[in-house]
């Protein structure tokens, strides 16, 4: 049954009127069904906006006596008072409304809220001769008191909150004086409540109040003439909206000059009021008090219930003898309005309280028992737990119970409890006793298992999935990989956590070691879970001891919150850098020796982090000259002669088979359909593995050889992870990169198929397309003809690794440089999204390193996986958005975007240079 906790309590507000133009009658929205979200419980009931809260009377009972408080000389013996906080949706009005001033040129906009909030107009003008959808800063002396600049293209002007009056609900309102001669061709605006930071928008869009008739509305325009509908906008936050207005007349341009001085709107500006239903969540505390006490005449214990949650309120009880609490049902005789539920439960109508504000009840139980056993039922799916849990009242003054199910300690009143949600008939008896809970633990696994095993049997074995369409069939597949991943990260976070005062940093890590799964994945793919860091850039081997300086930094790094670190090639190298390896078993390189290697690999291991090796496979650099002088004979262990070099590479006179990819012509390309070359490689990197350490590879130039040879490379070395770097050209036209790059992220797609999708690759697809929207701002760009990321992750997102920048393309190479200043907005991007981000060491150790380190931290504490689900909310010219599990929400670009509260509170999480992102409350 899922739970959550409660936030802190909030309290309601009551609207009074205060302007009668504006008066308007609020209604109450009908009570609903409790239905789960992630991160957040709604409970509705009836709610009056003009006054205070009355409760609704219990339903009459067929006896009706009456529930007496129990005398205070008795011994109290256990007292508590658990607080919650249910929400309401409440209705309101938005008005606006446009006057004529002291003479025809002076015109006044006013809007106004009445519901209650902080209500901020967050505004802007368009001019006349303006193109595209653009905000503008309106003149200083059209702005309102209080009136604050964002940035360079809006304004933000709070509403006053007007004296109440006789009607019983307050006003918010604002008032903007301009002058109908200027060349101001529209205002816009949205409502932003700052008490929830709710965004309330017309359609998903800016409201647009035109002052001259000849622009072209987009649907989201108001004034005069104007007819109305209901319509449930996008963002859940305006119910009652309009409907298309009518097309307006263009009056005709003046092309040759094209001035803004030639345009004048073809009829006088016209006055005009409106209002719009806006629906909003306000919070209702609410709390149950619970005592027991010792009757002095008799053995008896009386057990009291308090509360002013409205309506029928059921208590679903029983009674336990000892402290494993295992329900039961005690003797009676039970309070009025007490029916038995299955054999196992009590189930107990509280009464109406005299004033009719709230419920109780009274319970009489015999000596003996240890607890009471309870949950509360407001409706058939909307039950009341204690922080995922019955709650346990302690029926004896040992003092030393916990007032909570399990190991929940309270302390005293305002002890915070969960809402529990169980869905269909409402039963919970499955909660009580653990054989109530199904079959045994091992049973119910096994169960599973079977259930997963058959399927996979149908799917292999029967005509229907033999039939059906390949799109279909990934579908299912990747459908199966994400209850796994789900699955996992349930298990992540069920695992224990050690202080440090508790045990020790090295026992610490060996119990996480401990815990970890001995069931596989996925071979070469992780957990789905893991953010990598690549720990060095291009000019790290001329520090001689680069081994050491990431030994020192080690800590630093993992406290990051990387799962993974990428180290540079280990081998002797004709290149200082690594890439142009010569001996593969002499790892003493520009880097550090192979003693400094094992111990940097063991100080990530010890904080916690994988480590990568990065390999080169597609080619080697020979030792000695063939009788015609080409190097392309092989020293050291791996004593080659040029059987190993592919035929087709005229530089090296291999005698090998043809090349099964591109060459690289800078050293032999080595030949993989040989098996003494296959199994040379397969025992190195196996010693790799246990000799050094290494948890997993990136492979370099893997476009030089056929991918079904690393799926043989990985099986051989079972690898935790591996990421290849599979890099040729995007699509372009005349200079200008081409919208559809479906093509480009196939040839990567179609090499992690060749691996049997035992490994991923890094997605090159994705950082070219942010290179345009960002650097062309063609933010438009990041949604491809589906609706979908336009890269590898929009398509294979659990083999996607993403990344902006690396030795290659940054550094000192900069072959392929990520827009200057356009870093963050790139960061932003990956590591909110799926796949799995790879970040730059060079950034890391920069001026973005709080700012990576607040992404880095939203990202592990939402668990946002290599597989997360991604809905683009808005892909236009300057703003891309999306909003990922419905957990986190981002936006980049310098156009204007802001969630709003529907199904989630949002609450903005981090904020820098043209990007956003906010995370569910």
């Amino acid at each position: 049954m899922p739970t959550i906790a409660l936030e802190p309590l909030l309290h309601r507000k009551i609207i009074r009127q205060t302007n009668p133009r504006f008066q308007t009658e609020l209604r109450k929205i009908k009570p609903f069904s409790l239905s789960y979200r992630s991160n957040q419980l709604n409970v509705c009931g009836s709610f009056s906006i003009f006054k205070p809260r009355k409760f609704l009377a219990v339903s009459a009972c067929s006896n009706s006596s009456t529930v007496t408080r129990p005398s205070e000389s008795t011994e109290i013996i256990y007292s508590e008072t658990f607080q919650l906080k249910l929400r309401e949706t409440v209705e309101g009005k938005i008005f606006i409304r446009l006057d004529k001033g002291k003479n025809e040129d002076n015109w006044q906009l006013t809007v106004g809220c009445s519901l209650p909030g902080k209500w901020l107009l967050h505004w802007g003008v368009h001019y006349l001769g303006d193109v595209g959808s653009e905000w503008d800063q309106p003149p200083i002396k059209m702005r309102p008191p209080g009136s604050i600049a964002i940035k360079d293209y809006a304004i933000e002007t709070p509403l006053k909150k007007m004296d109440a009056t006789e009607g019983g609900y307050c006003l918010h309102e604002v008032k903007i004086d301009f002058d109908c001669n200027s060349k101001i061709a529209a205002i816009n605006f949205v409502l932003k409540d700052e008490e929830t930071g709710s965004w309330y928008q017309h359609r998903g869009r800016d409201f647009k109040v035109l002052l001259v008739d000849y622009l072209c509305d987009g649907g989201n325009v108001v004034g005069a003439k104007k007819s109305f509908g209901l319509w449930q906008g996008a963002l859940g936050q305006l119910s009652n909206m309009f409907l298309k207005t009518e097309a307006h007349q263009r009056t005709s341009i003046d092309n040759k000059k094209g001035s803004a001085e030639t345009i004048q709107p073809n009829k006088p500006l016209e006055g005009f009021y409106e209002e719009l239903s806006v629906v909003k969540e306000i919070v209702v505390d609410n709390s149950i008090s619970v005592s027991v006490r010792k009757c002095p005449e008799t053995t008896n214990t009386l057990v009291y219930f308090e509360t002013d949650l409205p309506g029928d309120v059921v208590l679903h009880w029983g009674v336990c003898r000892d402290n494993n609490k295992q329900w039961e049902i005690p003797e009676g005789p039970y309070p009025p309005d007490t029916e038995v539920f299955k054999s196992k439960a009590l189930r107990t109508r509280l009464q109406t309280k005299e004033n009719g504000c709230g419920v109780r009840g009274l319970f009489t139980l015999n000596g003996g028992l240890e607890g009471f056993l309870f949950v509360l039922k407001l409706n058939d799916n909307t039950w009341l737990k204690c922080m995922g849990n019955d709650f346990f009242i302690p029926l004896v003054s040992s003092g030393g119970l916990s007032a909570l199910s399990g190991e929940h300690q309270c302390e005293g009143k305002g002890t915070m409890i969960s809402l529990g949600f169980n869905s269909g008939s409402g039963d919970v008896g499955e909660t009580m006793t653990k054989d109530n809970q199904g079959a045994s633990h091992t049973s119910h696994t096994d169960g599973i298992i079977k259930d997963i095993r058959n399927l996979v049997t149908d799917i292999s074995s029967g005509k229907t999935w033999k039939t059906k369409s390949k799109a279909a069939q990934e579908s299912i597949l990747r459908e199966i990989e994400k209850l796994a991943a789900e699955a996992y990260s349930i298990f992540r976070g069920s695992s224990p956590t050690f202080s440090q005062e508790a045990v020790s940093e090295a026992e610490a890590i060996s119990e996480t070691q401990a815990m970890k799964p001995t069931v596989k994945i996925s071979t070469g793919t992780g957990s789905g879970f893991e953010i990598l860091c690549q720990g060095f850039n291009w000019e790290s081997h001329k520090s001689g001891r680069w081994y050491m300086e990431l030994h020192e930094k080690a800590r630093d790094l993992s406290s990051v919150g990387f799962t993974i670190i990428w180290l540079p090639p280990p081998t002797e190298s004709v290149s200082p850098e690594g890439y142009m390896p010569k001996d593969l078993y002499n790892l003493n390189s520009r880097y550090g020796t192979v003693d400094e290697l094992k111990n940097v690999v063991k100080r990530f291991h010890e904080v916690g982090m994988k480590v990568l090796g990065d390999v080169v496979l597609n080619h080697r650099c020979a030792h000695y000259q063939n009788q015609n002088g080409v190097w392309n004979i092989f020293g050291g262990r791996l004593n080659w002669d040029d059987r190993a070099v592919v035929a087709d590479d005229p530089h090296f006179q291999g005698r090998g088979n043809k090349s099964s990819g591109d060459s690289f012509h800078a050293a032999p390309n080595i030949d993989h359909s040989q098996e003494f070359v296959r199994r040379d490689l397969k025992e190195w990197l196996r010693w790799l593995r246990d000799d050094i350490g290494y948890d997993g590879w990136r492979l370099d130039f893997v476009r030089g050889f056929w991918g079904g040879y690393v799926k043989d490379y990985l099986e051989a070395s079972e690898p935790y992870f591996t990421v290849g770097e599979y890099w040729d050209s995007l699509s372009y036209k005349y200079g200008e990169m081409d919208y559809n790059q479906d093509a480009h992220r196939q040839r990567i797609i179609d090499w992690i198929n060749a691996t049997g999708g035992t490994a991923g690759a890094f997605d090159v697809t994705t950082k070219g397309i942010l290179h345009s929207a960002l650097e062309r701002r063609e933010y438009w760009r990041l949604s491809d003809g589906k609706g979908k990321p336009p890269g590898v992750l929009g398509w294979w997102p659990s083999r996607a690794v993403t990344f902006i920048e690396n030795h290659d393309t940054g550094s000192t190479q900069g072959h392929w440089r990520f827009p200057r200043g356009k870093e963050m907005q790139g960061y932003a991007y990956i590591l909110t999204h799926p796949g799995t981000p790879a970040v730059f060491y060079d950034h890391i150790f920069s001026n973005y390193q709080s700012e990576i380190r607040t992404l880095v931290s939203l990202r592990n504490r939402k668990k946002i996986h290599c597989r997360s689900n991604v809905k683009i909310a808005k892909a236009e010219r300057d703003v891309y958005a999306a909003i990922i599990d419905d957990k986190v929400t981002m936006k980049i670009g310098p156009g204007y975007y802001e969630p709003t509260n529907g199904s989630h509170q949002w609450s903005l999480a981090i904020e820098g240079r043209d990007y956003k992102v906010w995370e569910a409350l």
